[in-house]
């Protein structure tokens, strides 16, 4: 079973950045369709960022223009680069994969989470 690490959350004014990455716990990002999720207080959790094959990439349209989603299949890991981060970008970011082409996870395994908290 596959664990995902996520780090890089913490306290930014608006405008700043973040950089957030995510590690899983053995080789499987290759060939497959992975993302970022995000879940602010009293919201579902929903898709911010998905990647495939490091080509192919799908952003909310609340974050186009903003934020970056990368990986390096060598080191499992992937990266979220956000930029003009915004009040409403606070929420705890999640990563999972495989992503189905629905842009669901095929599974319903979650890590810890990394925070992100935008405030002036």
């Amino acid at each position: 079973q596959v664990q995902f690490v996520e780090s890089g959350g913490g306290l930014v004014q608006p405008g700043g950045s973040l950089r957030l990455s995510c590690v899983a716990s053995r080789s499987m990002f290759t060939n497959l369709r992975t993302g970022w999720y995000r879940q602010a207080p009293g919201k579902q959790r929903e898709l911010v960022a998905a990647i495939s094959s490091g080509i192919s990439t799908k952003y909310a349209d609340s974050v186009k223009g903003r934020f970056t989603i990368s990986r390096d299949d060598a080191k499992n890991t992937m990266y979220l680069q956000m930029n003009s981060l915004k009040p409403e970008d606070t929420a705890v970011y999640y990563c999972n994969a495989p992503i189905l082409s629905d842009y669901r996870p095929a599974y319903d395994l979650w890590g810890q989470g990394t925070q992100v908290t935008v405030s002036s």
